[in-house]
């Protein structure tokens, strides 16, 4: 992998910067649609080139369970497997250890997981994260970390830095797989000391690329923004920054202007999923009584191909009669809206024009 940062804007600490990786080229700022099981729900990949989405998120712990491993090394990796020939990004599945803390036993080994699918046990770590998502073939990888929630107490969020640094240097050792690149995972909750330990633990492995984890996980998101902009100038600046599972378009906006490049997240294929589209003015719920009859497009502004073919009317007829077909037009717009505001960055940041984009931004929403 290299990183080249082509270009900071004079007013804001907003970056573009270019990835060049094994399956292609990745600009940056990016967001990286979330195929969780191999595939964007609702979305094949030819869908996904004609949107030009330039890399995808996979995640090791539900690969691993379905369709596993054996699977993955009969067709020769997960791009193969799903057809798609451009970067891919996989989770490591320290996510889980947030979600599925019901499921989960954990100590500084790794972590022994009850499956959520047929009640088996099974155990990850560092070692076997990594050797599952090289065998998986994909371009980035990311270390197994501990993920504790907003509520946890200063002491606990410590204890987990501590153990994730950990992991990441046995990840590193296990690490043998040159164009699978592994980053490291900054955590520390809200606790900008603790933040900054665990940044300052991890550039001593000089990774290909560092990531900010731990965030959305129960806290309102603007509760997290003084540790996420603190946390990015904790990261140095000659490698990609990755904000992890932070999705709004607003809160993207504002991690990109501190100086972040990489994002994924669920919201853009859930939302759509139910009736919840993303515009230039905000959000906008495609069953409200307001769109019976309303013949324009979600966005007239947009160019995705479900704006320049169908009405909002259509639309909520399609989901007030659940046919799938209405999730399937969303998604498309949603992911186009997420990656055309990607672009748009990208450009305002190449202009020196960032903070007027965002400014901009933010003035022109309202919600309906």
């Amino acid at each position: 992998m290299e990183f080249t940062l082509e270009h900071t804007d004079a007013n804001t600490k907003a970056r573009a910067g270019t990835l060049q990786l094994p399956h292609g080229e990745v600009q940056t700022p990016i967001f990286m649609p979330v195929g969780t099981q191999g595939t964007v729900k609702a979305l094949t990949s030819k869908e996904l080139e004609d949107l030009d989405a330039q890399i995808i998120l996979g995640n090791t712990y539900h690969l691993f369970l379905r369709p596993g491993g054996e699977v993955m090394n009969k067709v020769g990796g997960l791009h193969t497997f799903m057809s798609w020939k451009r970067p891919i990004l996989t989770d490591s599945g320290g996510y889980q250890v947030y979600s599925l803390a019901r499921l989960r036993k954990l100590n500084d080994e790794g972590v022994t997981f009850q499956s959520h699918i047929d009640g088996s046990t099974f155990t990850f770590t560092p070692e076997r994260v990594v050797k599952i998502q090289e065998e998986l073939g994909v371009d980035i990888m990311m270390q197994l970390d501990e993920c504790p929630p907003t509520n946890a107490t200063k002491e606990q969020i410590d204890k987990a830095v501590e153990r994730s640094f950990l992991w990441a240097r046995r990840a590193a050792d296990a690490w043998k797989k040159p164009d699978t690149s592994l980053f490291g995972i900054v955590q520390g909750g809200l606790h900008i000391d603790l933040r900054q330990k665990s940044a300052e633990h991890l550039l001593t492995l000089d990774l290909p690329g560092y990531a900010l984890g731990g965030f959305s996980v129960g806290e309102e998101m603007k509760e997290a923004y003084p540790a996420i902009d603190a946390s990015a100038d904790f990261l140095p600046a000659h490698k990609p920054r990755y904000l992890m599972g932070i999705g709004f378009p607003e809160d993207i906006v504002h991690a990109v202007g501190s100086g972040l490049d990489m994002f994924d997240c669920v919201l853009p294929t859930r939302c759509a999923r139910t009736g919840m589209c993303f515009y230039s003015e905000g959000r906008l719920r495609i069953k409200n009584a307001t769109h019976r009859d309303d013949l324009q497009p979600i966005d007239p502004e947009c160019t995705c191909y479900t704006c320049r073919n169908f009405s909002r009317a259509y639309l909520r007829h399609l989901f007030i009669a659940n046919e799938i077909t209405a999730i399937i037009l969303m998604t498309i717009h949603n992911i186009h809206f997420y990656l055309d505001l990607c672009r748009k960055m990208r450009t305002a940041i190449l202009q020196d024009s960032f903070k007027e984009f965002s400014d901009s931004f933010f003035q022109s929403l309202k919600y309906l």
